[in-house]
């Protein structure tokens, strides 16, 4: 069986099961969530899929639940060569102006601009084992308070390989190359991660998106990047592709995809290089910028900004 199928099997059976779950008390739900999770299956990674730095891979990409009460699937795969121990857990991350993705933390003045969604999100399992091509399907609940106010809110699903032993780690002695004196050392086991963002929508959200402050930027050895700012408005989180076109050219000269930016800041930077092998732009040439959606309507251009190479 397929993943893609192995997915739309379940989701099935939780959508009819739902029916059920709705006139049922939050104790009942909270038992259908917790309930043994499918076993998993021997899969190929699908279409459509995020993969890290590691041998982990999830599907979909990013999930979005509009409602206060609904259950959802995330499939998680292993493509290593051997078996591995995944940790999962639900955690609140803030956007950062430059894009980046940090940990919410108690104090942090930017935090009330974060509406977080891990207190309204159930998951299980949150632990799994699984043999090399074997992939698991995580069920995922939403529970929101009848009187949560209209917006979004935001989690991220994150996933961590769990290092059984660390007979097999590496000592910061052979880390930085220093011979092994025969004193007490440490043992280095890298745990790596990969996450992908639960976002909740209840009631209308709006969004107007941007492009400012384009620039060329050119390093010492030739390479080119695009530079500019993704502004947003609004109550919603953008998110899409980036296309770099310039002037009496057919073809894009750089796609760059999964770009968002999150309702906690109003503009983020983006940079996206431009391919080698191509002639540096030359100056007076016309760029045009394109921003296209790919979450609440995809295809739909969000927002295009046009300048010349100084």
């Amino acid at each position: 069986m397929s993943f893609e199928r192995h997915v739309r099997s379940h989701a099935l059976r939780l959508s009819a099961g739902l029916l059920a779950l709705i006139a049922c008390p939050l104790g009942a739900q909270d038992q259908a969530v917790d309930a043994p999770s499918p076993p998993p299956v021997t899969t190929h990674v699908p279409a459509g899929a995020v993969a890290g730095l590691g041998d982990i891979n999830l599907f979909p990409k990013r999930l979005v639940l509009d409602g206060s009460r609904e259950i959802a699937m995330i499939g998680l795969y292993n493509k290593a060569a051997s078996e591995g121990d995944y940790e999962i857990t639900l955690r609140d991350l803030r956007m950062t102006s430059e894009g980046q993705l940090v940990p919410l933390e108690a104090g942090d003045p930017a935090a009330g601009e974060v509406r977080p969604a891990s207190d309204m999100v159930r998951h299980s399992p949150r632990r799994v084992t699984l043999r090399p091509d074997e992939s698991q399907t995580v069920r995922l609940m939403l529970r929101a308070p009848a009187d949560l106010p209209p917006g979004e809110y935001r989690t991220h699903f994150q996933v961590v390989s769990v290092p059984r032993d660390v007979v097999d780690g590496v000592s910061i002695t052979e880390a930085v190359g220093v011979a092994d004196t025969g004193g007490i050392g440490v043992k280095i086991r890298p745990r790596i991660g990969l996450s992908i963002p639960v976002i909740v929508r209840i009631g209308a959200t709006t969004l107007e998106a941007g492009v400012a402050d384009a620039r060329v930027l050119t390093a010492a050895d030739g390479s080119q990047a695009v530079e500019f700012m993704l502004t947003r408005r609004g109550t919603r989180s953008a998110y899409g592709d980036i296309t770099i076109t310039a002037a009496g050219l057919g073809e894009p000269l750089a796609v760059l995809r999964g770009v968002g930016i999150y309702p906690e800041v109003s503009a983020r930077q983006v940079t996206v290089p431009l391919p080698g092998g191509q002639p540096a732009l030359r100056q007076g040439t016309r760029l045009k910028i394109s921003f296209t959606d790919d979450d609440h309507a995809p295809g739909t251009l969000l927002a295009t900004h046009e300048f010349a190479v100084p």
